[in-house]
């Protein structure tokens, strides 16, 4: 089946869009309407949760067993710990990420009374004041705050403003679209994944293919927070895939080209026949990729396992360089992925048995363990023996 072409345009105006839209975990309602909107407008049915996370469907030729991709909608922020006696607020993050990026960020301050802007400062902000105490102070979020760009003298003036514990800080993106293909922003982990999605299947309903089985697009709205994918879904989902941000850095495998495939991560080893059927279908759509193992990572595959979700998984991702930092990606491997996401969703199923929760040994798979044969190796590597998710 030949690969669908991708509209790297509109890939690229909807993770704008996506990146314009403030959306750290525990406030994403508005990303939540955008995503909604922009699958209605494709054509796309979809159900939302209670509090926002989606679960889109294309029909199949059957409904079982149905498959699903997701990406997480949610970003990193911060959370007002304290109001200080000098009018500035203590900060708490959400999700884990370093206060070394934090330094100097502008953002906005959602509160009851309406939004304020600020930028977070190091508590030794000014070498006009500290000298090289500027530069020996410690990183961490007790050494950072948040200056309000309104009047906020002391703790009273904040009040007046209805600046309160918990408030919600948002970190702007800063996103800048390179001629030569290159993205750059905060929040890519995991907006790109999620553009990549709905490039995917944009290219798919205007193709006219019909999936084998319901396939569902889920977008989640707690990944940062270790909680996303853990109640979206279906019982008759039997394999699921996550796009997410890959490692790109010294000593790991991704790239900021092609698909990255990862092999395992902290919580273990992904499916085999899952993960080796995006490996062929790579190799039979010229796809470009590359294997990893991603050793402090952990994504919404996770939480869906933890939560007790009985599902082939599986991840494959764009790198990343710099993650939950000052982020960067190249255009070519969200087009990749794209392409990929597609590829997947017009693929046949090949394990009959996993349409039933259980069953016997008849229909099982098998994963190799005879000794190889060189006919067996390609540059590409080993081709996997057994039949695929």
């Amino acid at each position: 089946m030949a690969r669908l072409s991708i509209d790297v345009d509109y890939l690229a105006q909807i993770l704008r869009r996506l990146l314009d839209t403030p959306s750290p975990s525990g406030y994403t309602d508005a990303v939540a309407r955008l995503a909604c909107e922009e699958l209605a407008r494709l054509g796309v049915e979809y159900e939302m949760t209670r509090r926002g996370a989606i679960r889109a469907r294309l029909p199949g030729q059957e409904s079982k067993p149905a498959r699903a991709l997701i990406a997480h909608l949610d970003t990193l922020g911060a959370q007002v710990k304290s109001l200080k006696p000098d009018g500035r607020l203590e900060l708490a993050p959400i999700g884990h990420w370093s206060s070394r990026f934090a330094e100097g960020a502008r953002c906005t301050l959602f509160t009851d009374a309406g939004a304020y802007r600020g930028t977070i400062l190091p508590l030794k902000a000014s070498g006009h004041v500290y000298n090289e105490q500027v530069d020996t102070q410690p990183t961490d979020w007790e050494h950072v705050e948040l200056r309000v760009d309104a009047l906020g003298r002391h703790v009273g003036d904040l009040m007046r403003l209805g600046v309160a514990v918990g408030d919600i800080v948002s970190i702007d993106p800063q996103p800048e679209f390179l001629e030569n293909g290159f993205i750059v922003s905060r929040h890519l982990d995991d907006k790109a994944g999620c553009a990549v999605m709905f490039a995917a299947l944009k290219a798919l309903k205007a193709s006219g293919r019909k999936p084998a089985v319901d396939t569902f697009f889920l977008f989640s709205i707690s990944e940062e927070v270790g909680v996303g994918a853990s109640s979206l879904l279906t019982h008759d989902v039997a394999s699921m895939i996550t796009i997410d941000n890959g490692t790109s850095a010294p000593g790991q495998n991704s790239s900021e080209f092609g698909v990255t495939i990862a092999m395992a991560d902290m919580t273990g080893p992904f499916d085999y026949h899952l993960t080796r059927k995006l490996i062929r279908l790579c190799r039979e759509n010229d796809i470009t990729y590359q294997r990893d193992l991603f050793r402090y990572y952990r994504s919404d595959c996770a939480s869906a396992i933890e939560a007790g979700d009985d599902v082939r998984t599986a991840l494959i991702t764009f790198g990343l360089d710099a993650s939950h930092g000052y982020e960067r990606i190249h255009m070519h491997a969200l087009r990749s992925l794209a392409e990929l996401v597609s590829a997947y969703a017009s693929s046949s199923i090949e394990i009959p048995r996993d349409k039933e929760d259980t069953g016997t040994l008849k229909g099982f798979t098998e994963q190799p363990l005879e000794e190889a044969s060189e006919t067996m190796v390609t540059p590409a590597g080993p081709r996997p023996r057994p039949r695929d998710a």
